[in-house]
């Protein structure tokens, strides 16, 4: 396990680049977020450990972080001021392009897989907007009316949009439909609903809707998804029957902060809590009759987990997480999980 200590910053997000397995970004803010300065830190795996490559300071705290598609040393922030930066690694100090429409904080931010030449950006204000790294002004608004926690496009089309926000819901749109009186929204799944056999673990007289915080697309499936959030308790969807939830993996004794689908294995996912610890879970869906379960923990961490990221090259199983304990941790999954 190699190490890399943010020292004065309590990091929010990890991201291995997508075109060098050796560069990892990460979002970070001074004093938890609350108050400060935010700095997004470029670092380097080389044999002698993790280094700091660059690192840029930020006005405000930095939620959320996403690489560009199109050019390798090119990185978007997510800000607590409401701004969108693009940072280049080598272009001086300053952010090469910016944009501020959101009127709240930015909490993620999302760079098009299919269509390169487009991102998106969700805010506490209640909206999810579609970029274009030439204009200044946003291509598209889509109102959700609820603090949008993560907004994605689906790694399988370029005109697929979903978000996961405080109400409870697991919102599809899609651009090609005629912006009505649902604004490109197809389907709204309430993600609260309960299982439609006992689940081990989870009480159906639990608490009701409770906030989403994360979600992430199944990379090889093109209608499955994740999401997690306030409840612990990490969802599976199958957009071909929307009604509810297919699978409940549930473990997790605090707030999920993060899940992340492998880019390698269908079935495996990777989530960071804030019970401190990273899980690596499987869906079942490669046995016959498999279960849904945990494979395995990483508990290293000593403050929240807040973010956790796959390396998209070489072994199957590195990963980087970071916390607020002022640390992040690259490692292999393959240790921790349970034979």
């Amino acid at each position: 396990m190699l190490e890399f200590r943010t020292a004065g910053f309590n990091p929010y997000s990890v991201k291995y680049s997508p075109f060098f397995d050796s560069r990892i970004a990460v979002g970070a803010g001074a004093n938890f977020g609350l108050v400060g300065n935010g700095r997004l830190f470029i670092l380097n795996l080389t044999s002698n450990g993790i280094v700091c490559e660059k690192f840029f300071e930020t006005q405000d705290c930095l939620f959320d972080i996403a690489w560009s598609e199109q050019h390798e040393n090119q990185i978007l922030t997510a800000g607590g001021d409401g701004s969108i930066k693009l940072f280049d690694i080598g272009v001086g100090e300053f952010p090469v392009a910016g944009w501020q429409e959101h009127s709240r904080e930015v909490f993620s931010v999302h760079w098009n897989l299919v269509n390169k030449a487009t991102f998106l950006s969700s805010s506490w204000d209640g909206t999810i907007k579609i970029w274009t790294p030439e204009r200044k002004e946003s291509v598209t608004t889509l109102p959700v009316h609820s603090c949008v926690y993560s907004a994605q496009f689906s790694p399988h089309h370029p005109e697929i949009v979903t978000s996961v926000s405080r109400d409870s819901h697991l919102r599809v749109f899609d651009l090609r439909s005629k912006p009505s009186a649902q604004n490109h929204m197809t389907l709204a799944i309430p993600i609260h609903a309960p299982p439609k056999v006992p689940v081990v673990g989870y009480s159906s007289g639990s608490v009701g809707p409770t906030e989403c915080l994360t979600h992430d697309w199944n990379k090889y499936r093109d209608s499955v998804l994740a999401t997690a959030g306030v409840d612990g308790v990490i969802r599976t969807f199958d957009l071909r029957s929307p009604s509810g939830p297919v699978n409940f993996l549930t473990g997790h004794e605090y707030a999920v902060r993060k899940v992340s689908w492998s880019p390698h294995l269908s079935d495996v996912l990777l989530s960071a809590s804030y019970d401190m610890t990273c899980r690596v879970w499987t869906d079942g869906s490669n046995d016959q009759g498999g279960q849904a379960r945990e494979l395995g923990r990483m508990d290293a961490h000593t403050e929240f987990a807040m973010g956790v990221d796959w390396c998209l090259f070489g072994a199957e199983g590195w990963c980087a997480s970071c916390a607020w304990d002022e640390r992040v941790l690259v490692w292999d999954v393959r240790e921790f999980m349970r034979t």
